[in-house]
């Protein structure tokens, strides 16, 4: 049993060297003193020991491969939520997922105390036209416990052909019972940037998510609002609730469109390389006319380096509630065996040096998720000036309401209560600075 043991320690021995020369060779090459760095061999002598106690006493036989896998996996998962080891055919799935065409449901996910957690659904997906909400518990998909399996195993079951069937059991704050949400997958090809005036001079922009392409659609979108508005626009909403972030460069691009210079966002990790510094370049879109950002609880990642980077900038309002905290850099790093290693390797700062990790961005002003119903028309209107006998009419020749505004449309607010009440500080924040 002695020289059992022994062996098996040396084959170990060997497999996390090469494991560590690895990751030294592609990643951390400058870091000598990493390699020379005395390994705990106490504590690799009881791993070894488990594994030979496992091999040769546990119920059924385990192959050496899987029981290394579930050990590579074990010290992934320990580290953080984001970290872990990726399978060829899970390295795949990831490359599926990354090319914005796939059967699926549109939401964007984590593990949470072995759950599923709903960051954020995208907009205009199955996902989001069913009613999942950020921060969704999923505990079951179709008939399969969520607990106990891997991320990915869930994403997996969660994919799958468009027009094909999935349903989810769904836990939700302030809900008690589980509830069962059917959805229909569907190709999910998301549309990163759309746009709308909102009114005469007012703009509207959509985010739904951060990819290679948002920073050029953000730009054609901007021409377009110009153009229906017939002239520059006066004020300008960003919406990124519900946002689950994307392509670190996209949300410098997108920051950038606004900013005329200073930073925008800073990578640091522990290693030297990892550190990095992202700059805007000068050119405002907006020109300098306010701008408000709306976010939210699904708000995730990119979305809090934009929100972030313009809210130290001053350079706009933010509105809504606490973003989601997701402030840690993954790098995703092929091994020899047509696996991957992603790795969490830095946090993001704001330009002011605040970490985004676990905390978010905290709104300038909070609204909080509301619903408004138009009043019941009961017939009744209130008594005014212009109603009684004999009223004098106003010298300026209006009839009626002395030339008051009409009653504001509710219809917005009714829809969208957080973007109507940013368009309200919209208005109001062109009215001082046009009095400057």
């Amino acid at each position: 049993m002695q020289v059992r043991t022994r062996h098996s320690f040396i084959l170990l021995f060997g497999v996390l060297i090469g494991i560590s020369l690895a990751i030294a060779h592609g990643v951390f090459a400058a870091r000598e003193e990493a390699a020379q760095a005395k390994l705990p061999l106490s504590e690799l002598r009881t791993f070894v020991e488990i594994l030979n106690r496992v091999k040769s006493d546990y119920v059924e036989p385990v192959e050496d491969e899987k029981l290394l896998e579930n050990s590579i996996r074990g010290m992934l998962d320990g580290l953080d939520p984001h970290s872990a080891y990726l399978s060829p055919d899970e390295f795949r799935e990831v490359t599926i997922s990354t090319s914005g065409k796939f059967g699926g449901l549109g939401i964007e996910v984590q593990m949470q105390n072995g759950f599923v957690r709903v960051v954020a659904p995208i907009d205009d997906t199955p996902a989001a036209r069913a009613g999942i909400q950020a921060g969704d518990l999923v505990v079951r998909i179709d008939e399969t416990a969520v607990k106990g399996l891997t991320l990915l195993d869930a994403v997996k079951l969660m994919r799958g052909d468009p027009g094909t069937k999935v349903t989810l059991m769904v836990l939700r704050e302030g809900v008690e019972q589980p509830f069962k949400v059917d959805i229909t997958r569907d190709i999910i090809k998301v549309k990163s940037v759309k746009s709308r005036l909102l009114e005469p001079g007012f703009g509207y922009l959509r985010i739904t998510q951060f990819s290679s392409s948002t920073g050029n659609a953000l730009d054609a979108e901007m021409d377009k609002l110009r153009e229906k508005n017939e002239g520059a626009l006066k004020g300008l909403i960003i919406d990124l609730r519900n946002n689950p972030g994307g392509v670190l460069n996209a949300a410098v691009e997108v920051s950038d469109a606004f900013l005329e210079k200073g930073n925008v966002v800073s990578i640091k990790g522990r290693l030297p390389e990892t550190t990095q510094e992202f700059s805007a370049s000068s050119g405002d879109l907006m020109k300098g006319q306010p701008i408000v950002v709306l976010v939210n609880g699904g708000s995730a990642s990119a979305s809090e380096i934009v929100a972030g980077a313009l809210q130290d900038h001053k350079r706009a309002v933010v509105m809504g509630t606490q973003t989601f905290g997701k402030g840690s850099v993954q790098t995703i790093l092929p091994l020899q065996n047509e696996a991957a290693l992603k790795l969490t390797t830095a946090r993001y700062y704001t330009p002011n040096g605040r970490s985004i990790q676990a905390h978010g961005i905290e709104p300038d002003i909070t609204i909080s998720p509301v619903k408004v119903s138009a009043a019941e028309d009961n017939g009744f209107k209130p008594l005014k000036e212009a109603d009684l006998h004999g009223s004098l009419i106003n010298e300026n020749g209006d009839e009626g309401e002395n030339g008051a505004a009409d009653s504001p449309d509710l219809s917005l607010a009714e829809k969208d209560y957080a973007l109507y009440e940013a368009l309200n500080l919209l208005k109001g924040l062109y009215i001082l600075e046009a009095k400057k």
